[in-house]
């Protein structure tokens, strides 16, 4: 069994939500197996416990403790503290963040835009693959967190949304 093929097998696996991988070739054995209960089929901002601390998740009545006010320029920021009554739209795979689909095109959402469930916030690219990253919440941008083209890691926060 080629070293490269399981090193793309596991990248793969990585980034699925399977639990388990077995694959047997020419004699090999490989078993892949994973912590079930990372796992959770609730909205994809719960999907893996993050390793840094984020934001509790909001409640069906959540208390507003802090106003946001968006920038003055869209500008793209470091990642900033949580802050109550927002919610970070992460990235699900690691590759790189587009903000438009096409460099002639504009790009999906500016800051202060209105956003609703479903809406495409960008692309972020993967092995030749595009994946368009959806909304999971509706509200309104007050931060894009990362630079076009720039890279991205699994789990990495890409836009703060103020919710309501």
């Amino acid at each position: 069994m080629d070293l490269e093929y399981v090193q793309q097998l596991l990248k793969i696996f990585d980034e699925s939500s399977a639990t388990e991988l077995s694959l047997e070739e020419n004699g090999a054995k490989v078993f892949i197996s994973r912590k079930a209960e990372v796992i959770n089929h609730a909205p994809a901002q719960n999907y893996f416990q993050p390793s840094y601390p984020t934001a509790p998740a909001p409640t069906s009545a959540p208390a507003v403790t802090a106003e946001i006010s968006a920038p003055a320029s869209p500008t793209v920021d470091a990642p900033a503290a949580p802050v109550a009554n927002t919610h970070q739209i992460l990235s699900p795979i690691v590759g790189t963040f587009y903000r438009s689909s096409s460099p002639e095109a504009p790009a999906f959402v500016q800051v202060g835009d209105s956003v609703s469930v479903g809406k495409t916030m960008c692309i972020v690219e993967a092995m030749k693959l595009m994946n368009e990253i959806e909304s999971d919440v509706s509200g309104t941008v007050i931060k894009i967190l990362v630079e076009n083209g720039q890279p991205v890691e699994y789990h990495q926060p890409m836009f703060l949304i103020q919710l309501g």
